[in-house]
């Protein structure tokens, strides 16, 4: 059975890192995968083209408030920092090495690590 960050993963060929990651937990948020691309075109390649916040935490953070409610905030705060730890960078522009020219992480090892991160504080 594959995991749910290998589900993101193949759904990232079709979308973007934020409706990769929301659209993998459908099924837990009562959004319909139509809604969940919808909500997330506005983050793809990190919110203001590659300037903001990787859309995989973007999704990441969909998922938690509609899931975690009033706890989701404290949960994210967990998954920011434990991205940052392993990927060196939250932002979009740094992950992909725009002023570098060394990518710190691909889009879809965001994606994973974004779904493992989730699914700590969701306890799957």
């Amino acid at each position: 059975m594959e995991s749910r960050k290998e589900i993101a993963v193949e759904k990232k060929r079709q979308c973007n890192c934020a409706c990769a990651v929301l659209s993998t937990y459908c099924d837990l948020t009562g959004l319909s995968e139509e809604t969940a691309r919808n909500l997330t075109y506005g983050f793809g390649t990190g919110m203001g083209n590659m300037q903001g916040t990787c859309g995989a935490l973007v999704g990441a953070s969909m998922v938690l408030g509609m899931v975690n409610k009033r706890q989701a905030n404290v949960n994210m705060r967990q998954v920011l920092d434990r991205f940052q730890a392993r990927n060196g960078s939250i932002q979009c522009r740094q992950l992909k090495g725009i002023d570098t020219g060394i990518p710190l992480r691909s889009c879809n090892d965001c994606v994973a690590d974004a779904c493992e991160f989730l699914e700590e504080c969701l306890g799957e």
